[in-house]
């Protein structure tokens, strides 16, 4: 466990957290007007390795052979020129700051953070973290990687000493699925809050970095995924993105707790470890195969689903008798994959140097039209 203090002056600025993986929907925006819920759990942190923030730098001021080096293989927008390291937590668990009122960039519905550092050490006055909680943003307090340092929560402990990570079996018992469905709400008007069952942000983000890893995998041949709702969340886009007619590449669901890995697979769905972020490895010749990896929470909800009964019980709830709850109303649009979750993985993967791979960033907003994304 670890706190996080100021770098000016010592003050402590966040409680005791443990360190996990940086989830997939770090820098989702999702519709337009939407209130999404709080990015970390509470007692977490996560560390975005890449530049992240302001100031920015468009493509055209970039020279590419910076950009490879980067890490950055087609072209982009624009590019962060902010620090390296920017780290993550739970609005909840910051302690010690103020918000800075003249760094209220965005203001939509909240703040998001455009002008920099908006949140300030209360001891001292060191602009130190940047407090996110404008519409369609994950509500998130960013802790400035040049303005904190990091100690140990318990002044004798190693700095580098922390929990031992759950292991893959211990992570599939505690059964922590994402639901692949969610109610969201729009900000509150005069009718009052409005709310409706979508498709979960998380999905169509797990979905986006997916999708440019299958894209990657596939070497432009045509790619099959197993019937149910892993079809239902690609099937749509890679026979949309990919040519038909030579040999197709097979991609199989493949983890803890699931049958050995299919040898002659040639693309593996797997899980990220959701503290290390490390991605789950066959053993055996099913090792070859090209990873793909998911959210731990959204591969346990695709290996496991969890069962409804179909009619409801009576009486009580014996122990073994499964919940009779009915299954969460279902989406009325079929599932689109998060477009700049997609396109933020695709250019950082050197296959998109291929030309048919950059032909399928040309023709995004086309793809965005017909509702792939």
């Amino acid at each position: 466990m670890f706190v996080f203090v100021c770098a000016g002056c010592g003050a402590r600025l966040t409680t005791a957290l443990s360190r996990v993986a940086l989830p997939a929907h770090a820098h989702q925006k999702y519709g337009n007007g939407l209130q999404l819920p709080v990015l970390m759990e509470s007692g977490t942190f996560a560390v975005e390795p890449e530049p992240w923030g302001p100031p920015w730098r468009t493509w055209e001021e970039i020279d590419p052979d910076e950009a490879a080096a980067r890490g950055i293989y087609a072209p982009v927008y624009a590019l962060s020129d902010g620090a390296p390291g920017a780290i993550v937590i739970a609005p909840g668990d910051a302690r010690g700051t103020l918000l800075i009122p003249e760094k209220g960039g965005g203001y939509c519905c909240g703040l998001d953070g455009a002008d920099g550092p908006n949140m300030a050490c209360e001891a001292c006055g060191l602009p130190v973290a940047s407090r996110i909680d404008d519409c369609s943003l994950w509500q998130a307090v960013w802790l400035a990687p040049g303005a904190v340092r990091r100690h140990p929560a318990d002044a004798d402990a190693d700095a580098d000493a922390d929990a031992a990570p759950l292991s893959w079996a211990e992570l599939t018992a505690e059964g922590k699925g994402t639901p692949p469905f969610e109610p969201i709400a729009a900000w509150g008007s005069r009718l009052g809050l409005h709310h409706w069952w979508s498709w979960s942000p998380k999905w169509e983000a797990a979905a986006g970095r997916a999708l440019a890893h299958l894209l990657a995998a596939s070497e432009g041949r045509p790619v099959t995924v197993p019937d149910g709702p892993i079809e239902e969340v690609f099937r749509r886009a890679l026979d949309a993105l990919l040519p038909a007619g030579p040999p197709a590449r097979r991609a199989v669901l493949a983890g803890p707790g699931r049958p050995a890995a299919d040898a002659e697979a040639d693309i593996l769905l797997v899980p990220a470890h959701p503290q290390t972020g490390e991605t789950w490895t066959p053993a055996g010749p099913a090792a070859s195969a090209y990873p793909v990896p998911l959210p731990f929470g959204v591969w346990l909800w695709l290996a496991f689903p969890e069962p409804y009964l179909p009619d409801p019980a009576s009486g009580g709830m014996p122990d073994g008798v499964l919940r009779d709850d009915p299954p969460a109303p279902r989406p009325h649009h079929a599932f689109r994959v998060d477009p700049e979750v997609f396109r933020h993985t695709l250019v950082r993967l050197p296959a998109v140097r291929s030309p048919w791979l950059r032909e399928i960033l040309g023709n995004f907003t086309q793809h965005m039209r017909a509702r792939l994304f």
